[in-house]
């Protein structure tokens, strides 16, 4: 059976991925922690099925792949400058002292200075997932203090893609003096960032325009992921970088691209399926065991983590002079760790720079932080909602108003490539409209055009309520997933049993799904092409049985 192992391993990761992460969302838990129990089921350390952990670090140096390259195609300069004065010190300074804190602990329990660095470093860096959920499930992204939130996240990101490409250096891999070795690695990250500003600026985005001229949905997805992948394998080779950066910077070209939305939503279910990988790859080198050999160290580990990031954090906004309020979110959001910490780890066990016992303590600290932090916003809910009577923070108003309810109105869910269509068909005649999306760019962009928008997913019942269903006439669920259409309506329904509900569907099947989920009327686009080309040619002089006009002659 060793050739089938492959796909045990993706099978049996996939199936226990999809139980465990639908346990935590059930448990309004992060999906991440149910991930990295899937992995530690599947690991040497517990009974049962064992992966092989030959093909684990391959698909999980994909995942990271993917990863970063999610990060680049979402990277925002415009939301860092934004908010610069306060994210890029006060990031900087919390890396820096909860690195300190991890440096101290290490030395405690005996290990060397350069794996405390290691170790304090892979402690200071947020999970980007988590804090996105919490700030979106509470209408803050589009607040100055989410934004804050973001920036930061931005900044603690750029900064461990900074770690990952000295890491090396550090370790001794480049050979000769530790000067030497950060000149050389310096000297190839500066020739691969020309390199990539030069030629990849103009080359990439010059593919992908080609490619999407040819209007294949398969070979731009397929462009998109070649880009991905070839520049992460030929920034590794060429000028040994890591993949990790090479993906970064590929992702970030694209993000300048008329074409990044686009390839973010064609490559997104790749990039979520190898993220999961990534995080039972992850899982499958934790041993439970450290919990009970070593209490003490989890404990230590998990109160830097959630206690130093937390109090840096907060003291951090308080000194450059932001409100108890934005300092509060701030300690909150950031006290847990994920992503790049498991990858930072990893990087450093196979440089020898960190033990597997580090790495242990590491996810230990992550998971049990990812599973307080939900415990934690609900406290900050609470506070929020005890100073209800005092002053409140000023929020930006950056959208058009919303409807006042003295007309109904029509929700419209999804800015898409048929949301945007149908907006300003709506608004043209005069129609009072509110824009539901969760993708910023779109949401802009209506709002832009005078319609008022929500930023945010129409299935969380906060986001939802803020367009309004109780007075609304009408709902046009406009986005392409079925599955996604059907929560939606459910919510719809509960809130405003009269509203009329119109969805999208691609198939018969999708039509039966929405109707059943309660919608009155699901139009498959294929079909309405079909009957409109029909009437187009129904319509012909010629097949009326009316002969056409000759050519005028001179």
């Amino acid at each position: 059976m060793h050739h089938t192992s492959l796909i045990a391993l993706l099978v049996v990761g996939f199936a226990l991925a999809f139980l465990f992460g639908g346990l935590a969302h059930r448990l309004r838990l992060s999906p991440l922690v149910g991930y990295l129990l899937a992995g530690v089921l599947m690991g040497p350390f517990t009974p049962g099925f064992i992966g092989d952990a030959s093909l684990a670090p391959q698909l999980a140096e994909i995942g990271v792949i993917l990863l970063m390259f999610g990060v680049g195609l979402h990277f925002s300069l415009r939301d860092l400058l934004d908010v610069k004065n306060i994210a890029v010190p006060g990031a900087l300074v919390q890396i820096a002292v909860v690195t300190a804190l991890g440096w101290g602990l290490a030395r405690l329990i005996g290990w060397p200075n350069v794996t405390g660095i290691v170790f304090g470093l892979a402690l200071s860096v947020a999970s980007t997932v988590v804090v996105l959920r919490g700030l979106e499930e509470r209408r803050l992204l589009d607040t100055s203090r989410g934004r804050i939130a973001v920036g930061w996240l931005i900044v603690e990101d750029l900064a461990m893609v900074l770690a990952l490409v000295l890491l090396p250096a550090l370790g001794g891999r480049e050979g000769g003096s530790l000067g030497g070795a950060l000149l050389t690695t310096i000297a190839k990250v500066g020739g691969f960032v020309v390199f990539m500003l030069l030629v990849g600026k103009r080359v990439i985005p010059w593919i992908l325009e080609r490619v999407a001229a040819t209007g294949s949905r398969e070979l731009f997805t397929l462009c998109v992921l070649t880009i991905a992948l070839g520049v992460a394998f030929g920034s590794a080779h060429l000028f040994g970088v890591s993949f990790a950066l090479g993906a970064f910077f590929a992702g970030v070209i694209l993000s300048e691209s008329e074409f990044s939305h686009q390839a973010a939503n064609e490559t997104l279910p790749l990039r979520d399926a190898f993220a999961v990988l990534f995080f039972v790859s992850v899982g499958m080198l934790f041993d439970p065991m450290i919990l009970v050999t070593e209490p003490v160290n989890v404990l230590a580990t998990f109160l830097v983590v959630v206690v130093g990031n937390g109090i840096a954090a907060w003291a951090v906004a308080r000194l450059l002079g932001k409100p108890s309020g934005t300092a509060r979110l701030l300690a909150v959001s950031l006290s847990q760790i994920g992503e790049f910490s498991f990858i930072l780890a990893g990087l450093g066990v196979s440089l020898g720079m960190l033990s597997k016992d580090g790495q242990s303590l590491i996810l230990a600290a992550a998971i049990l932080s990812i599973i307080v932090n939900p415990l934690l916003f609900a406290l900050h809910d609470r506070i929020e909602a005890r100073r209800e009577r005092g002053k409140p923070e000023a929020i930006e108003v950056i959208s058009p108003p919303l409807p006042d309810g003295e007309r109904p109105h029509v929700i419209l869910i999804g800015y898409g490539r048929v949301g945007s269509e149908l907006g300003p068909l709506l608004q043209a005649h005069d129609i009072p409209l509110v824009v539901i999306d969760d993708d910023l760019p779109l949401v802009e962009r209506a709002r832009a055009a005078g319609i008022p928008a929500v930023r945010g997913h129409a299935a969380n019942p906060a986001v939802l309520s803020e367009a309004r269903p109780d007075r609304a006439q009408m709902a046009l669920v406009a986005i392409p997933n079925a599955f996604e259409s059907g929560e939606i309506i459910e919510r719809l329904r509960e809130l405003n049993p009269t509203i009329s509900v119109i969805a999208r569907a691609h198939s018969d099947a999708g039509v039966k799904y929405l109707l059943e989920r309660g919608a009155d009327g699901a139009v498959m686009a294929e079909r309405e092409l079909a009957h409109s080309l029909a009437e187009m040619v129904g319509a012909l002089p010629a097949f009326r049985g009316e002969r056409s006009l000759p050519p005028a002659t001179a």
